[in-house]
């Protein structure tokens, strides 16, 4: 049964589903007594139309369809043709999105929110309002995704579409760099989430390790780690695949900001492994990106294994209805590969899909994609353009909030002006650095040291 409905048929007003359970009967040319069957007596159905009581879901479901009608007939002021029109208008915006077109989803599920029908039917609204919301992030409009997830999360329910909406919430927060936001949501939550028990569901493993991710990136990497291990264990014990996956993942992200390389990448390949036997396109290719990086980043650095690597994952994201920020992402990293195989004109092409597809509100990728440009410029002789390039992300990644990413973008990109000439941009970018890190410079005083 669906808990839209089960949860309708506990607040429906008792007099109205009285009023409706009369006519249904009526319309049958039934008795109360053929109506109420085996289940319950004629003057306990009398009750009910008198608008008295309010049966339980199945006993209702049981007496509708000994009268020729359904569940939904008797709870929703809306024809059954009706209902099912708007749920197979909300499974199309849900395609569309999970097939990578969140502005053909906006449009399509934008049609089932203007229909006055679908304000009467809670379920179907919610949903709706789901899907505009991960369409709305995918396509890069972290605030307005925000606003509605802020809402659909306000009042717990028994299911994972809530838990589900939780996790888009708390990953918005995180990636518009309110680490903090998404850390108290989460941890607000956790008591709810023991209490309706579903502690045990993958969306509540998902929301534990989002809220490490938000802690990796505050700095905090031992609490990201803590919080990894006792997901993977309550996976565990769960059985879940995907949990477990998911809990390597973000352990390896953990491990690889502490510097562990290679046991980032031991734990990415459980990771693999786990998603690979799942129907997770999303995040199986969202990992592959990172473990290329890894083995980007490897000593000695892998370049050949990382283009391995990432092979699968563009058609895995267009599977997946993954963002726009994780597609961009994907190919960045296949230009970061290219350059370092010394195949320019390869690392330029994904450089230009990068750029075409990060959201303008994506700083620090943006910025990520400027230096790689610019290391491709200088790379081939031209210091002005590299200059230029390295500025554009000086630019891009004032506008990033303070986390580990940004401040290790503002480190190398210190470096690079360095390496240009640029003495002022370099001081610049090593001081934002610091900021980035939580050091600050010290203010001068004008008070004079004091003579012994």
């Amino acid at each position: 049964m669906d808990t839209h409905l089960a949860e309708l048929s506990r607040t429906i007003d008792a007099a109205e589903l009285g009023r409706r359970m009369r006519i249904a009967r009526v319309a049958a040319g039934m008795t109360q007594a053929q109506v109420a069957g085996d289940d319950v007596s004629a003057a306990y159905l009398s009750r009910i139309e008198d608008g008295q009581r309010r049966p339980e879901a199945g006993l209702l479901e049981r007496m509708a369809n000994r009268m020729g009608v359904t569940l939904e007939d008797l709870l929703l002021d809306v024809p059954r043709d009706k209902v099912h029109e708007l749920r197979l208008a909300v499974d199309h915006a849900r395609l569309s999105l999970i097939s990578g077109d969140p502005e053909g989803a906006l449009a399509a599920v934008g049609t089932v929110l203007d229909d006055p029908a679908t304000e009467r039917i809670d379920f179907v609204q919610r949903a709706a309002r789901q899907v505009r919301a991960g369409a709305l992030e995918a396509s890069g409009d972290l605030d307005g995704a925000i606003l509605l997830l802020e809402d659909l999360t306000s009042a717990p329910t028994p299911d994972a579409g809530w838990l589900e909406a939780l996790v888009a919430l708390c990953r918005c927060y995180r990636d518009s760099g309110d680490h903090t936001r998404a850390i108290s949501i989460a941890e607000r939550s956790a008591t709810m989430i023991d209490e309706l028990g579903l502690s045990g569901l993958s969306e509540a493993v998902e929301l534990t390790v989002t809220v490490a991710g938000a802690y990796e990136l505050q700095g905090d990497t031992g609490q990201a780690m803590r919080m990894c291990a006792r997901t993977l264990e309550a996976a565990e014990q769960h059985d879940s695949a995907v949990g477990k996956a998911t809990a390597y993942w973000k352990a390896s992200r953990a491990e690889a900001q502490r510097g562990g390389t290679q046991a980032a990448l031991e734990l990415s390949d459980k990771a693999l492994a786990l998603f690979a036997l799942s129907d997770d396109n999303r995040n199986l290719a969202t990992l592959r990106a990172q473990v290329a990086n890894l083995q980007l980043l490897s000593d000695p650095a892998d370049p050949a294994a990382a283009l391995a690597t990432l092979a699968g994952a563009e058609q895995e994201l267009a599977w997946s209805g993954a963002s726009a920020t994780e597609v961009a992402l994907v190919h960045l990293t296949r230009g970061k590969a290219h350059f370092a195989l010394g195949d320019h004109d390869a690392a330029r092409s994904c450089v230009e899909k990068a750029t075409a597809t990060a959201p303008e509100d994506a700083s620090v990728l943006r910025a990520s994609v400027s230096v790689l440009r610019g290391r491709i410029a200088f790379a081939d002789g031209d210091r002005d353009a590299a200059r230029d390039l390295f500025r554009d992300g000086v630019t891009a990644l004032t506008a990033a909030g303070s986390d580990r990413r940004a401040a290790q973008l503002w480190f190398e990109l210190a470096e690079l002006l360095t390496e240009v000439g640029d003495t002022e941009g370099a001081v610049q970018a090593f001081r934002s650095a610091g900021a980035s890190t939580g050091l600050r410079v010290p203010a001068r005083t004008s008070a004079a040291v004091p003579q012994r």
